[in-house]
């Protein structure tokens, strides 16, 4: 749907317009306006607001201090995080986020989202970013330079024009759905199930199950390689617990959400002993049908960030991450365009942003089909080798002096025909 053609009414100009307050809508606001860009925000809800996508990779970091917020990150009092464990059929194993083969950080933080999000759009409106909430973008017009209709609390509309239009509103996917970008992912339709506990795990427990609160933990189902669950440790003695599986294979479609969590959790002996003493204190919430992607990321008009282009699966933590390179990588070519250079989109932004993308594609398929999970669970990995994938599994997937990250599926392949 588009707004009409016409630049009568037009309430204010910005040099760019960005829909949607998340991660990556307040880093682009903030790499924007360090470059004295006349930047807006639209943001359709109020924060604090409830989001999944809770463990940050170390990946993000970089970013984070990019937009002049490592500061107010490091001082919020998240629960700190250094690297991810595996548990499958009583196998342990963890990746140690700060052995790896590329450089950068190596430790980051497990976080709530609603307080995080906060924290990174008051951050940017303190750096003098403009942001409006609980206001939402009904309608663009691009036949000249973007026209937003924009619909005020009250129920009322108007329009702003901007020079760019960055679309940061998660699984709003707003300019899909209004430009009708949307295409079917390569990915099967699974479903999530989530919530957040007090875990009260018992220490004697703990110790026996190798629960370490710095990692998140992702636990595959004993019967069903194809369900799995996380449990992300949060700093308030919390967890977020979430199982993921094709529809059909979460039980009793007519049981209540709660019911349908802990009866999965109850399957795997690990997690269950390890939670035993839990006490749901959020309910629980769906995700389905949640794998998206578009057929266009950018033109030089708009350009979409994190989940509003492509969304991969919650197994490794990758979405902030996405989300968060995608702004930082979209910040620099709006600075040029605005600058008067004369970009291609397509092999500056959404080739180079794919990249990184397709890296964990190639390990969120490899997941579910098993390849990855044998990888993952070999007794003797080599620690090169391990070195090189944990780089990935920390968020590095852009490294293109790793070899997993260059040549990803033959590489993964062969460590997987060297591990049977």
């Amino acid at each position: 749907m588009q707004a009409p053609n016409s630049t009568s009414g037009i309430q204010a100009s910005y040099d760019v317009a960005i829909i949607g307050a998340g991660p990556s809508g307040s880093i682009a606001a903030s790499l924007l306006h360090q470059q004295g860009k006349r930047v807006i925000v639209i943001e359709k809800q109020d924060f604090p607001r409830f989001s999944i996508g809770e463990s940050l990779l170390p990946a993000c970091m970089r970013v984070i201090e990019e937009a002049n917020m490592l500061e107010a990150v490091n001082k919020a009092g998240f629960q700190f995080k250094n690297g991810a464990a595996f548990s499958s059929k009583g196998k342990y194993t963890n990746f140690d986020f700060t052995d790896k083969f590329s450089s950068g950080p190596g430790t980051t933080f497990q976080v709530e989202r609603a307080s995080f999000d906060k924290l990174l759009a008051d951050t940017a409106e303190s750096q003098g970013v403009e942001i409006r909430f609980g206001e939402s973008v009904q309608a663009i017009d691009l036949s000249q330079e973007p026209i937003l209709t924009i619909r005020n609390r009250e129920g009322e509309d108007y329009c702003i024009q901007a020079k760019y239009l960055l679309d940061a509103s998660g699984f709003g996917r707003v300019l899909p759905r209004l430009l009708d970008l949307e295409k079917p992912s390569c990915l099967p339709s699974r479903t999530a199930v989530f919530t957040h506990i007090e875990d009260n795990i018992d220490p004697r427990v703990q110790e026996n199950v190798h629960f370490d609160r710095q990692k998140i933990l992702i636990s595959v189902h004993p019967e069903n390689k194809d369900i799995w669950y996380w449990l992300i440790p949060l700093s308030d003695s919390r967890c977020s617990l979430g199982v993921v599986a094709e529809p059909h294979l979460l039980g009793d479609a007519e049981a209540d959400l709660q019911t349908v969590l802990m009866d999965m959790v109850k399957q795997e002996p690990n997690l269950h002993r390890l939670l035993a003493n839990a006490k749901v204190v959020r309910e629980c919430s769906l995700l389905k049908g949640y794998s998206a992607n578009v057929t266009t990321l950018a033109t030089d008009k708009f350009a979409l960030l994190g989940n509003a282009g492509e969304f991969l699966d919650p197994v490794f933590s990758s979405g902030v991450t996405i989300a968060m390179q995608s702004a930082s990588m979209a910040a620099k070519c709006v600075v040029r365009q605005l600058n008067g250079e004369k970009l291609d989109w397509d092999s500056e932004y959404a080739k180079p942003l794919m990249r990184g993308v397709d890296t964990f594609r190639t390990y969120v398929e490899a997941w579910y089909d098993g390849r990855f999970q044998e990888i993952i669970f070999f007794e003797a990995p080599d620690n090169k080798i391990k070195q090189m994938i944990c780089s990935i599994l920390a968020g590095y997937a852009w490294d293109e002096t790793n070899p997993f990250v260059s040549d990803s599926e033959r590489r993964l392949n062969m460590i997987v025909e060297l591990c049977r």
